[in-house]
């Protein structure tokens, strides 16, 4: 099977798999406690802790261990929300964002939140002056990822961090970082970023793992109570194996970024030039490096459910994905499209193919194929059916 969704998951780096299997045979005290066992997994845990600082040129106590991409987007925004609420309770995000970070400024709105979608352009990608002219006096948060998970986008981030602290130094800042890392350049410190979300298995890395940034100084309400962890902002004893086992995918993927860049670079412009002859796809993404991400290609099947060319290439040994992995089992248009002006027919039939570090321009070649001859055949039933 040739794997195209590293979007929704990433095999793990071997090297990844090995140190966490030899932490969790050597090193299973809790770093709680206060006896050498517990110390040896202590000294562990801070270890990990600055090496994903390094990774971000950041202070390792601006590091927060989470369980996730979707814990560190809901203690971002939640925390944020409820920390500040005497400041207002005014949120600025966009239509396209992650349901982690969607879904809680909806569930923010139901406790008398009031939230600001902005809306984005045909490409996917929301005006930094639209974001900026969204800010109110009560405003506490601007949310806005810095890739999109579904098409790739790519969000003036810098552009917005940066007017924001000039222009309203008291609203936080938060960046869903997760398909940006390892892919798309990001001086945290330099775009006034208060909270970036990461999440290690997007990188090789273990599943149930990720972390928040929190900028030095920022202060947010926890969303989890208990023996105050993780300085108080996320509760519960840390996952020893798997925060080492991520920390050193943060670095494999730093080391390997630029290479990786190039390579996928390569495979996307010629995957996408070929999807754009095959008749009856349409394109929903750019090979554009300022537009799109390097490791993501979407297009549509307009007439056609895209879980039957999903399968017509599983069968070929092809897998892609629908949507995002977190609403590919929903039966409804995609969000992302229909915020980006595309039709229900077109929204409705996305296919995402995702690159990852082991793929070569033989595996493009295949899976181009593997397309072609599976929209000629599905292409021959819907001739059929009319």
């Amino acid at each position: 099977m040739k794997y195209f969704d590293h979007a929704a998951s990433t095999p793990p780096h071997q090297d990844v798999v090995q140190t966490i299997a030899e932490v969790m045979e050597r090193h299973y005290g809790n770093p709680s406690s206060l006896h050498r066992a517990g110390e040896d997994s202590a000294k562990l845990l801070r270890r990990a802790r600055e090496v994903c600082a390094q990774a971000l040129s950041v202070q390792p106590g601006e590091i927060v261990f989470t369980s996730g991409a979707t814990e560190s987007n809901n203690l971002a925004v939640k925390g944020a929300a409820f920390q500040y609420i005497k400041r207002g309770k005014h949120i600025v995000t966009t239509t396209v964002e992650h349901p982690s970070v969607y879904e809680a400024c909806r569930h923010l709105e139901l406790l008398g939140f009031e939230v600001t979608y902005v809306p984005v352009q045909a490409d996917g990608r929301a005006a930094a002056d639209q974001v900026l002219q969204s800010v109110r006096k009560d405003t506490v948060l601007v949310s806005v990822m810095h890739v999109n998970n579904e098409t790739g986008s790519i969000q003036p981030v810098e552009d917005i961090g940066r007017r924001l602290k000039a222009e309203h130094p008291r609203v936080l800042f938060h960046v869903d970082g997760v398909q940006g890392f390892g892919k798309v350049p990001l001086a945290l410190s330099e775009s006034g970023i208060d909270l970036y979300s990461l999440s290690a298995h997007k990188i090789r890395g273990p599943k149930g793992t990720g972390l928040l940034y929190v900028h030095s100084g920022v202060k947010l309400f926890p969303q989890l109570s208990g023996g105050g962890q993780e300085g108080g902002m996320r509760s519960g004893t840390e996952n020893v194996p798997s925060l080492v086992g991520m920390a050193k995918a943060f670095r494999l993927a730093k080391d390997a970024s630029e290479a990786n860049v190039r390579n996928w670079r390569l495979l996307q412009s010629w995957i996408v030039d070929e999807i754009s002859g095959i008749p009856g796809l349409v394109l929903n993404s750019s090979a554009e490096a300022a537009v799109s991400a390097p490791h993501i290609i979407h297009f549509s099947y307009p007439g056609m459910k895209p879980e039957v060319l999903l399968h017509c290439l599983e069968d070929e040994g092809m897998a892609v994905s629908t949507k995002s992995a977190c609403s590919s089992k929903i039966s409804e248009p995609s969000r992302i499209l229909l915020a980006m002006g595309k039709d229900r027919e077109t929204a409705s039939s996305g296919i995402r193919i995702s690159l990852g570090d082991e793929h070569t321009m033989d595996d493009a070649k295949e899976l181009i194929h593997a397309l072609k001859a599976a929209v000629q055949r599905l292409n021959g039933l819907k001739g059929g059916m009319k």
